[in-house]
């Protein structure tokens, strides 16, 4: 678990910046000088070209992770496992983009009512999806070499130094939306490039293979995981885009655009299981090849109890400064209206932090064909729940979709774990971490409030109350003992 907690650190030091950042882009330049219209345009323009970029990888996310032992072998390059990562998402691509221009008809009348800004976009879409599609690729190659800082410091920190460049161009009328929505494309592939260079690096740039190293049965093997992963990721990556999209059509890019501002905050949130899950994933593909279910079982809880603290704590810093955030953003009283939207995206948050490497054990496994019963049962939830709650309390109803989908949907997933893998994440730790919370929830209403004096003053103090207080019982209560072993050896001995 050392590499993991090292590793995570760093990757969350890197989107702690990223987020200091992020709140100065989104929270006051993007807020202040940017319609919430526009905020909506180029939210759905960047779902949509994502969501093809998942398609276009073609299960690469699962299958490079999953097959990469069969491959390793650095005294022979790897067997040509960088020939084949790349060769799958250019199929992919190719395919995609075919599919795309023949929906041409039916995207164009989605969108035609409520966001007619969108059609002038149609084809630009296919470009950033290219560059998302290899921008993935390369951190992937990175992920698999259980190196994640230097990716995470290109998307969190350079890709955002990119979009505040862009925003305050087009706040100060340097360039219109399209040439805002060109900066972002230009944007991303410069971060894809920089990604692509470094992942070579560490990882190997030779493309030498030979094709008798895939055997029949590694071909089957393959060939039947990524048909799997395919389906999945057509319904997972759906799913994940649904909640902007559906708002997009029945209330408009406005209120996307006020969406978004919610959204980005439940982001913070995640934080932790954007580290801890990926450079975990590597350790749990070894352990279902080898098939030790005890090492799976106890990464599962490991993961769990270190996502579920982080997120939980993050969740009440978020929602202890709700009204000092507010005060401070600028328009504040037009976006205050996402505010429960942030309360239950963050709580959706929180139930996947705790329970989302259940599916990456199941698609590592030889039960990984439950990962598309699970996405699609998930997809069909998510379409269900969007389509009753959107249209009765619009962005509220699409954050109030999330969470439920989330709860039903990993109780679930975790119900596959527990009869198939008898892998269960639950601990002790679980139970002092919810205590631990509840101690701090009730001490943020005993804090006296300084907002009437300055919200950052309010904000400052009651954050470093919560964090110290809440550090000392965490640490006292040994919660977690990876974590206390290393404070002890690395920051107190130092």
């Amino acid at each position: 678990m050392g590499i993991i907690i090292r590793q995570s650190i760093k990757g969350t030091f890197v989107n702690y910046i990223g987020v200091l950042l992020g709140i100065f882009v989104q929270f006051y330049v993007v807020t202040k000088y940017i319609d919430p219209a526009v905020i909506g345009l180029t939210k759905v323009f960047y779902e949509l070209a994502f969501l093809l970029s998942g398609l276009a990888l073609m299960g690469l996310s699962s299958s490079a992770i999953r097959f990469f032992p069969y491959f390793k072998n650095e005294k022979n390059g790897d067997n040509g496992f960088l020939f084949y990562h790349l060769m799958v998402p250019t199929i992919g691509v190719l395919i995609i983009s075919v599919l795309y221009l023949c929906l041409k008809a039916p995207i164009l009348t989605y969108f035609s009512a409520k966001s007619p800004e969108f059609e002038p976009f149609f084809y630009w879409v296919i470009a950033l999806m290219v560059v998302l599609t290899f921008w993935q690729v390369g951190e992937i190659y990175a992920n698999i070499h259980m190196r994640i800082a230097i990716p995470k410091a290109v998307r969190e920190i350079g890709m955002r130094c990119c979009m505040l460049v862009l925003y305050l161009a087009f706040a100060f009328g340097y360039i219109d939306v399209r040439g805002l929505i060109g900066g972002f494309i230009i944007s991303y592939a410069l971060c894809m490039l920089t990604t692509g260079v470094y992942s070579l690096h560490i990882g190997g740039t030779t493309l030498k293979h030979d094709w008798a190293y895939l055997t029949p049965e590694l071909k089957q093997k393959f060939g039947r995981y990524t048909g799997f992963m395919i389906i999945s990721a057509l319904a997972g990556n759906i799913m994940a885009q649904l909640d902007s999209f559906m708002l997009s059509g029945v209330k408009g890019m406005y209120s996307v655009g006020i969406y978004v501002i919610a959204i980005y905050m439940a982001e913070v949130v995640n934080m932790p299981s954007r580290n801890i899950s990926p450079i975990a994933a590597p350790l749990a593909s070894e352990a279902m090849k080898n098939n030790d279910i005890r090492k799976a079982q106890d990464l599962y809880q490991q993961v769990s109890v270190h996502q579920c603290l982080a997120t939980s704590f993050l969740l009440l810093l978020v929602w202890a400064n709700f009204s000092n955030i507010y005060s401070i953003l600028p328009n504040g009283d037009v976006y205050a209206e996402g505010k429960w939207a942030v309360l239950l995206l963050g709580l959706s948050k929180l139930v996947y932090a705790t329970l989302n490497f259940g599916n990456t054990l199941i698609a590592y496994s030889k039960y990984y064909y439950w990962t598309l019963f699970i996405t699609v049962f998930l997809t069909a939830l998510t379409i269900c729940t969007n389509l009753y709650f959107i249209p009765k309390f619009g962005l509220t109803g699409a954050a109030l979709a999330t969470l439920i989908t989330c709860l039903i949907s990993y109780s679930y997933q975790q119900y596959i774990v527990q009869r198939k893998l008898h892998a269960n994440p639950f601990t002790w730790a679980h139970l002092k971490i919810a205590a631990i919370v509840i101690v701090l929830f009730g001490l943020n209403w005993l804090i006296p409030s300084l907002l009437h004096v300055s919200p950052w003053l309010d904000l400052a103090v009651r954050s470093t109350i919560l964090v110290i207080i809440g550090s000392l019982i965490v640490y006292y209560s040994q919660v977690s003992i990876p974590l206390n072993h290393l404070i002890q050896t690395k920051l107190l001995k130092r």
